[in-house]
């Protein structure tokens, strides 16, 4: 399996639905509060950034315009962020 396709996996299937799921519990307990912290909110702006460029990536490697070199580092340092 190429670092590309592993990316593309990584991406797919763990990533983004932990910040899917992340986004909707804050979804939610503003819902739930009626209210946002300053905290929450930067919060919230960076895991919808996040979202963002993750699926900017994905589209990247559908468009096949990442190369091998780039989705190892990639790759690297989402595993590092994810083990954090």
């Amino acid at each position: 399996m190429t670092a590309i396709e592993k990316l593309k996996n990584l991406l797919s299937h763990e990533i983004l639905p932990d910040l899917e799921g992340a986004i909707d519990e804050m979804f939610a307990m503003v819902e739930r509060d009626k209210t946002i912290s300053l905290a929450d909110r930067e919060e919230l702006e960076e895991l919808q950034e996040m979202h963002a460029e993750c699926r900017e990536i994905l589209i990247e490697i559908e468009a096949k315009e990442l190369e091998e070199g780039e989705a190892e580092e990639l790759l690297l340092e989402l595993i590092d962020a994810k083990s954090e």
